[in-house]
């Protein structure tokens, strides 16, 4: 999803996708450990979609405007 998707949605699907990418690494992380997960980079991409769409939950929740450069 890019990031001007995500800045598009409400808080509370924010939340309800942030709930599932934290499901998603959570199960990645579990196929991992027992050496299921032959693609290690997607633990990588999930954890940037968790912050990413944090980072835009606390934007919203703060109402910050982004206006990029941060100026």
């Amino acid at each position: 999803m890019k990031l001007e998707e995500m800045r598009a949605l409400s808080p509370q699907e924010i939340r309800s996708r942030l709930e599932d990418a934290r499901e998603e690494y959570f199960r990645l992380r579990f196929q991992f450990s027992g050496g299921q997960l032959t693609d290690t980079s997607r633990l990588r991409v999930a954890r940037r979609e968790i912050a990413r769409l944090a980072t835009i939950l606390q934007e919203v929740e703060l109402e910050v405007e982004y206006e990029g450069g941060g100026e």
